[in-house]
């Protein structure tokens, strides 16, 4: 006897029980599937029927079960009158709408069509009380083998998305027009690119409203004071290529993107939204909000002038994990400010203001005006301008950019796909191999808000990898904003004072060379060209670009941070600004190491792949002396086409331990030159309060004015002891934080032998050693007796000599200084 749909449907359904019972599948996503299979009359009916097996079975499933149909049903019977009161509303107005694409969601049948065709039901849309409840029903009829087809689409999706879409509240859909003839809502995009999980366009759709995208753009206002440079070439580009996906995605669910450009018109935002509000109509505006501390100026401004006007402005926090402003070192301390350790402490301590919880979905739908405001072209914005040659020729100098990424938000998704399916499970041992894709890639797509870092965070939770290592990124991209709204003054002027007057060098061709990797060590160069044709690098090659640039060339942190702000097409103010001023020693906290230009190749790029793809020039030479040429044989050379200072440059600096002792030398300078910066009982350097911390410190609501407030912060071993002897041998200081690779090392024959046999081991290895020297010196500045130690391991680099900075002073961490 064949098999009726009705029976087929109760099939499929006890076969996704089964799921539930082994723990593939929530309950919550097995009653949507109930749902969607046999209709919401079907569901009402036979659910407890199919469900009563577990009561015996497993008692509490099935009481959540059966706690999630009371539930669901009780509230639909308020629905239903709901429905029926909107459809009486809609029938008043042209039974020839435009129909509205349907959503994956519950299901109901209209009427009755001879039995070969239902209707889809539509999610209610929730407003506020002054305006009355819309209900949105797509009338677009689909056929049973349609909805079979629908339904093997559903059964493919995967846990996480599931998870995702049950935490959070039913996805909101939106007629083309707003039946009550509302105001429209201003929905003010920035740097929040996305359909999914963006707040602000929910919270557009739930005034039950009009909705009005538009894109200010006023390249002053991102600017900020000094010299920031917010936007730089690369940056400006992918903003483009954003854009414009972006306006297609709106296209997509009815919608448009208005551009709008107040620096063409000599305006500000402020201004440019004025006139938009009086052109429209509009009586709210709302956007994700920035944290930049001139934008959050500009910001309230905004909000305050508007509100002052009658304009209802609301600000969402979704660009970080944490809001850095709610952020408070209050039962913390001060202690150890700067690391992310400290960071992670104090949002764990004041937990208020995380915004975490479940990620939003994307709408399918969204309500449009009955008439747009007159805006501009996308390219009139000059985002993706090119510069031009004498002869009229285009110079395309993102051509390889575009071919290296998808602009779209589902480029986005796809890489973060790809990303928790392979490389995550590699990601905590090996991230900093350059030549192996282990990094996740998607630093420029959370820049520019194409993807949260909430649905980031909620999906690498949900891989059944969760390298801690990854997560704490997103909590380091929080600590670099809390940083910069301590210090706004963060992208171009030193947190340490002394180190404002370090003696840099001014050496224009050095400059040149290192940004069009030209200085003649390899993996310099290949991290450079690399970054200039793709607009991106990884962090450890970062830190070795960065090493290269201070501590062997000799130039200031602020020239590298303008050139990655210009390059990088994940160039973050916050972020880069943090990182240049650990890497040039005047940040909040020191980088305990420096990355040698040849040794680290040994780590990151062991068989020279990496350098072989981005300097084929070096392609022919051997993995041994790949990453070193000036020590190659003249015969070796010649055979693999390579002539030094013609087809690859020469070095352009030969001795890096002379260039690094003068390095440390100037450090200890300027250190004994501004001794009132230094704390003389534990060396450490001292650092002026910014005011808000100060009242945090002393419980206070305004902090005093007559007072300046100096801390004692992270500082480097080797600085402390180089202070004593400023003009010593930087390689005979035991503090030296060089880093030379694992291979090169070779503190001793286990770390030789991994090193030859397992890359993985081997960083194990090293890191084991490295947290066991950190762990010593914590105990000697704290004054601890030192651990006893196998004898196998008493070769060390550190020293066993008592000096008068391994005691930490002791008391208030607070240091008056007038």
């Amino acid at each position: 006897m064949p098999q009726t749909q009705e029976d087929g449907g109760l099939t499929m359904v006890r076969s996704v029980l089964r799921e539930v019972l082994l723990g593939q599948e929530d309950p919550e996503g097995f009653f949507a599937m109930c749902l969607s299979i046999l209709g919401h009359q079907e569901t009402r009916a036979r659910f407890l029927t199919v469900v009563q097996p577990l009561s015996s079975a497993n008692r509490s499933l099935y009481a959540a079960l059966v706690s999630i149909y009371d539930e669901y049903f009780d509230k639909a019977e308020v629905d239903e009158f709901e429905l029926a009161v909107t459809l009486s509303l809609l029938q008043t107005q042209d039974h020839t709408r435009t129909p509205v694409q349907a959503f994956d969601g519950l299901s109901f049948s209209e009427e009755a069509q001879s039995g070969t065709q239902e209707y889809k039901e539509s999610t209610l849309l929730n407003t506020s009380i002054s305006s009355c409840q819309t209900v949105i029903v797509n009338e677009k009829m689909v056929t049973k083998s349609e909805i079979k087809e629908d339904q093997s689409e559903k059964r493919k999706r995967s846990k996480s998305r599931r998870q995702r879409r049950k935490a959070a509240a039913q996805p909101v859909i939106g007629l083309p027009h707003s039946p009550s003839g509302a105001a429209p809502v201003l929905l003010w995009v920035r740097r929040d690119l996305r359909l999914s999980d963006n707040p602000a366009l929910i919270g557009s759709l739930e005034a039950g409203a009009p909705v009005i995208p538009v894109f200010i753009w006023s390249p002053e206002e991102e600017e900020g004071p000094g010299m920031t440079v917010a936007m730089g070439g690369a940056c400006k580009y992918w903003l483009h290529q954003a854009l414009s996906s972006f306006r297609s995605s709106l296209e997509h669910i009815g919608s448009h993107l208005v551009f709008l450009d107040a620096s063409r018109i000599r305006s500000t935002t402020l201004l440019v939204l004025k006139a938009l509000l009086k052109e429209t109509g509009a009586r709210t505006v709302l956007a994700n909000a920035l944290y930049e501390p001139w934008l959050k100026e500009r910001d309230d401004e905004v909000v305050s002038t508007l509100q002052k006007q009658g304009v209802q402005c609301k600000m969402f926090h979704s660009y970080c994990t944490r809001d850095p402003y709610s952020v408070s070192t209050e039962g913390v301390g001060l202690r150890g400010i700067g690391s992310v350790s400290h960071f992670m402490s104090c949002c764990r301590q004041n937990p208020a203001g995380t915004g975490l919880g479940a990620p939003l979905d994307a709408p399918v739908s969204l309500p449009g005006p009955s008439s747009w405001p007159q805006g501009i072209p996308l390219d009139t914005l000059g985002l993706a301008a090119m510069p031009r040659r004498k002869d009229g020729t285009t110079i395309d100098w993102a051509a390889n950019i575009r071919k290296s990424w998808d602009f779209s938000e589902e480029g986005a998704h796809a890489r973060l796909e790809a990303f928790l399916h392979d490389g995550v499970y590699r990601y905590d041992k090996e991230s900093g191999r350059a030549d192996a894709p282990n990094t996740s890639t998607l630093s420029p797509y959370l820049h520019f808000g194409q993807l949260s870092p909430r649905w980031l965070l909620w999906d690498a939770k949900g891989a059944r990898c969760r390298p801690p290592k990854f997560q704490r990124k997103l909590a380091w991209r929080d600590l670099a904003y809390w940083q910069l709204t301590l210090f706004p003054d963060l992208p171009w002027e030193s947190i340490r004072p002394p180190y404002k007057v370090l003696r840099w060098s001014s050496n224009g061709s050095h400059l040149k060379a290192w940004q069009r990797g030209r200085t003649g060590y390899p993996l310099v160069d290949a991290a450079m060209r690399q970054l200039w044709l793709t607009g991106w690098m990884n962090n450890y090659t970062r830190h070795v670009v960065a090493s290269f640039l201070i501590a062997y060339l000799h130039l200031p942190w602020q020239e590298g941070y303008r050139w990655f702000q210009d390059t990088l097409v994940d160039a973050d103010v916050a972020i880069d600004a943090m990182m240049w001023q650990n890497g040039g020693m005047c940040g909040l906290d020191h980088w305990n190491f420096v990355m040698h230009p040849v040794d680290a190749a040994m780590t990151c790029d062991p068989y020279g792949s990496y350098v072989r793809k981005w300097c084929p020039e070096l392609a022919e030479l051997p993995d041994e002396l790949i990453h070193k040429p000036w020590k190659c044989p003249a015969s070796m050379l010649r055979r693999s086409g390579v002539v030094l200072g013609q087809t690859y440059p020469e070095r352009i600096v030969t001795d890096l331990e002379e260039r690094r002792t003068r390095s440390l030398q100037d450090v200890a300078l300027v250190r004994r030159q501004h001794g009132e910066y230094v704390d003389k009982r534990s060396g450490c350097d001292l650092v002026p309060l910014p005011p808000r911390l100060v009242s945090e410190a002393l419980g206070l609501a305004h902090p005093p004015e007559s007072k300046h407030f100096l801390l004692p912060v992270i500082t480097r071993m080797e600085f402390k002891y180089q202070l004593d002897d400023p003009d010593a041998d930087g390689a005979a200081n035991p503090y030296n934080a060089v880093l030379k690779g694992y291979i090169s090392r070779k503190r001793d024959d286990t770390v030789a032998f991994l090193n030859e046999r397992d890359f993985a081991a081997s960083v194990m290895h090293e890191g084991a050693q490295r947290q066991e020297r950190l762990e010593a010196d914590r105990r000697r500045m704290e004054g601890l007796p030192l651990r006893e130690r196998p004898l196998r391991e008493k070769n060390r680099r550190t020293t066993k000599a008592k000096d008068h900075f391994s005691i930490l002073p002791g008391g208030a961490l607070l240091t008056t200084h007038r």
